[in-house]
């Protein structure tokens, strides 16, 4: 055994930690303030977790573990509690012949091994690793070893007491045991462990079906019992806060949760059907935050483009596209971008999806009349500079959105057109004259977004003659080119696919399209022209991305279908 010294000589004399920083925190605590040498040190980012988490191991003559195992222990996770792992920072690594392995953060906090010992009738034996590397083990490990849905379904298949002891009325009082409770939590976790955003119950005739949507296609997952569906709908109502009484009107709600040490927002809405109550639940994922413009999909020619555009102090942004495109997430792109001290953003949302640092955000109420005009309008007495409007749904909104720009504000909101050149003659459908549309609007962006291949199991592969037709090819001039798909792995839940990105059309608004629009020209016409001045369509930006191996022609063609 190595003869002990104090932490701090360790630090000083095996890792290159001033002395003087050393000497500061030790100051600190003689001073009255609470906390080890190490959290001090690791306050003042003198050193790092996996620094002192070694500096640890050598004092008290320890292992030291820089990774944890990926794989649980099963029986081992049965016996030791999410809670209690979290909450003393320890993570159960084996138990054999009475002895229990254990890494922990803190070697000296020894109240919650005397707790092991007895809850196990074993004798710990410590290892020390970095306290982040314990939280990601226990979040990675516990959420594998969560039960699987299907095996909970099964057990809700057997409970003959289904529909009499799990009524409403008795789930409030009921044990996290039961089964109800158990596969809504399961089913959760299981759709945010796949990457869903939304969670779909569907009673029919005589049978359930949930679907997740996974990269913007429907899977079925799950047909849980018949006999479930009110308890199931019941347990999530109580979770939204809704009416568990009230099953002939829509309803809407909210609750949040923590998977895998996680914050999720779950938006719920729920819609009678001749079968019962249909339920569709929409997972945010608040630690996934605000992606940036390079991470949406936008190349370096692309955003050489509407970075100048996002930048101007006057006029409107538009993006485009159908619902669940990514137009907001876009949006919410470009103010990250541009959020500074110095500028005031304030913006109109129906719902707020992600709150952003230093940006005033209002959720629409139709029900005291706050609407996305009356929002605006309210926005202009409070002298913004950037104000983002989440959709431009009627003539009173897009009228105030121009006069607005036209008075030295920059606006960005989102219409509902398929491309570029359709938002300019809808907003003149909607009643705002042609020359004032034409000398506001600075740029519109029409987007789709397309699923990337798996990595993993990306493979090249030739497409079919009539594919490459579809989609304007030539077969002969195509057959050069190399084309990739995904054959389908564990990691991707063997769809070939994983995550999504975006495909851009750019419409900048030069004399040509402004020319057009005064003479109040159809959307077809302003594409064409657009296209002959350099403009890059949905479908060539869609091709483009395929022929670098990063999505295929399939998802090319499913999601530019109207430029066929």
């Amino acid at each position: 055994m190595s003869q002990w010294q104090p932490l701090g000589a360790i630090l000083s004399n095996e890792f290159e930690v001033p002395v003087e920083a050393v000497e500061a925190a030790l100051e600190e605590q003689r001073n009255g303030k609470t906390g080890r040498l190490g959290e001090l040190l690791l306050q003042r980012k003198v050193i790092n977790a996996g620094q002192l988490a070694e500096a640890l191991a050598r004092q008290f003559d320890l292992p030291f573990r820089a990774a944890l195992p990926e794989v649980p222990n099963g029986d081992l996770i049965d016996r030791v509690p999410i809670a209690f792992a979290k909450d003393h920072r320890l993570f159960p690594i084996s138990l054999q012949d009475g002895i229990l392995r254990l890494a922990v953060g803190d070697p000296l906090d020894m109240d919650p091994l005397n707790d092991l010992a007895a809850l196990t009738d074993a004798t710990p034996e410590l290892e020390v690793a970095p306290v982040d590397v314990i939280l990601a083990a226990i979040n990675r490990v516990y959420e594998q070893h969560s039960d699987e849905t299907d095996q909970i379904v099964a057990d809700m298949s057997g409970e003959e007491s289904l529909d009499g002891g799990l009524q409403p009325t008795d789930l409030l009082d009921t044990s996290d045991e039961a089964p109800i409770i158990r596969f809504v939590n399961s089913m959760l976790t299981q759709a945010y462990k796949e990457r869903a955003s939304d969670i779909h119950l569907e009673p029919f005739e005589t049978e359930l079906i949930v679907r997740y949507r996974i990269d913007g296609i429907l899977y079925e997952v799950l047909r849980p019992p018949f006999n479930a569906h009110a308890s199931i709908i019941s347990r999530i109502k109580i979770l939204s806060g809704l009416n568990i009484a009230e099953k002939r009107l829509p309803q809407d709600g909210r609750f949040r949760v923590r998977i895998a040490g996680k914050d999720v927002d779950v938006r719920v809405s729920t819609l009678p059907t001749a079968f019962g109550e249909r339920v569709v639940l929409r997972l945010l994922d608040k630690a996934a935050g605000v992606l940036g413009l390079e991470e949406i999909g936008m190349d370096e020619r692309l955003l050489g483009e509407v970075i100048p555009m996002i930048g101007k102090s006057h006029g409107i942004f538009l993006v485009t596209g159908p619902t669940g495109s990514g137009k907001t997430t876009t949006l919410y792109a470009a103010l990250s971008r541009l959020n500074n001290r110095q500028k005031n953003i304030i913006t109109v949302e129906d719902p707020i999806e992600y709150q952003l640092a230093g940006v005033g955000q209002i959720q629409v109420n139709p029900k005291i009349n706050l609407t996305f005009a009356a929002g605006l309008r309210s926005i202009l007495r409070q002298d913004p500079d950037i104000i983002m409007v989440g959709e431009i749904r009627d003539g009173e909104t897009a009228e105030i959105a121009v006069q607005s720009a036209l008075t030295g504000h920059m606006v960005f909101s989102t219409l509902h057109t398929n491309d570029a050149a359709g938002a300019l003659t809808r907003l003149v459908e909607m009643g705002v004259e042609p020359f004032l549309a034409a000398s506001s609007i600075v740029g519109i962006l029409a987007q789709r977004l397309v699923r990337s291949i798996c990595p993993d199991c990306r493979e090249e592969h030739r497409p079919d003659p009539s594919l490459l037709k579809d989609l304007g090819l030539d077969p002969d001039a195509a057959g050069k080119a190399k084309f990739f798909r995904g054959s389908g792995c564990e990691k991707c839940l063997d769809i070939g696919y994983r995550g999504r990105t975006g495909v851009y059309e750019l419409l900048p608004m030069n004399d040509t399209v402004r020319e057009l629009l005064m003479q109040n020209r159809d959307a077809s016409t302003i594409k064409n022209a657009a296209v002959g001045l350099g403009m890059m369509s949905l479908r060539q930006h869609g091709l483009e991305r395929a022929m670098r191996g990063e999505t295929t022609l399939e998802e090319v063609l499913r999601v530019t279908q109207e430029e066929g």
